[in-house]
């Protein structure tokens, strides 16, 4: 058992997950987690459950997100930690963004009937119980024989390099981090070092977004490996931003992957979250 752990990025089927928000605290509950937080992509939705969950187990529930953003140098994840039950800006803004993966999904299943699949965008979201992505399609292509796997499905049709690909439309890093600051959400900086970029590069988007209100960088995650680690805690230290990190599990989707742990020797120590929960107190933010 694992109390002096915690997980701080986690998804369930409110996005692209595979677990319920209730299974999901269930197994961080089993593994022996001191808190966990639920940071589905782009949507609330799941957090009641969640957190009702958490509250009959009496395991620690973090509110939180995880915003996909786009700025000159590619692809950048946010999170938001400590997502008040009040957050109606949030709700809109995320609203918006989901609005515009919806018209991304309708695209890409077009692609994929134009290259002769009998595949419906209803079918698609048949298979989702929260926001529907590509998992979904993927799953959906396996079961129809048209893909063997799920990384034939991405790598063939569905992956960026894939014949049914549609670009992301989706908001500046900036703006995330402005909207979450509003609501009074810890805004941390997801996974930097995920697609192997340089260090200067991800300490030049960093230190942009400390202007926006920045407030943490995701040191420990699955994608990480120990000199990533120690990148992001000398660079939050140069910045005076605040740590977390997480397992960025997925269920089923993402295999291999547990509540806590990741792949590997991934911990993330309570110490963390004390010390961001310390961060917001500083700040008189709610924890």
């Amino acid at each position: 058992m694992e109390k002096n752990l915690v997980d701080l990025h986690t998804h369930s089927t409110a996005s692209d997950g595979t677990d319920s928000p209730a299974e999901l605290v269930a197994r961080a509950h089993g593994a022996g987690l001191a808190a966990i937080a639920l940071t589905d992509h782009d949507t609330l939705g799941g957090l009641e459950e969640g957190e009702e969950a958490a509250r009959e187990l009496g395991i620690g529930f973090i509110r939180g997100c995880e915003i996909s953003t786009r700025s000159d140098a590619g692809e950048h994840h946010i999170l938001g930690l400590w997502v008040p039950r009040e957050a109606a800006p949030l709700e809109n803004w995320l609203e918006a963004v989901r609005r515009r993966r919806n018209e991304r999904n309708a695209e890409m299943v077009a692609r994929l009937r134009a290259l002769g699949f009998a595949i419906t965008l209803e079918e698609v979201r048949a298979r989702a119980k929260g926001s529907v992505g590509r998992p979904h399609m993927a799953a959906l292509l396996v079961e129809k024989g048209y893909a063997e796997d799920r990384n034939e499905a991405f790598r063939e049709y569905l992956g960026i390099n894939g014949k049914a690909f549609v670009p992301k439309r989706v908001p500046a890093p900036e703006e995330a981090v402005r909207v979450l600051n509003e609501v009074g959400a810890t805004a941390v900086l997801a996974h930097p070092f995920l697609n192997s970029p340089a260090p200067e590069m991800v300490e030049a988007l960093a230190r942009r977004l400390v202007d926006h209100g920045l407030d943490a960088i995701e040191a420990w995650h699955t994608s990480h490996s120990e000199a990533h680690t120690r990148e992001c805690v000398d660079l939050a230290a140069r910045l005076g931003l605040g740590l977390s990190g997480g397992s960025d599990y997925h269920g089923a989707n993402k295999p291999g992957i547990r509540p806590g742990t990741g792949y590997g020797a991934l911990r993330v120590p309570v110490t963390v979250l004390e010390a961001l929960r310390k961060r917001r107190r500083a700040r008189g933010l709610p924890c």
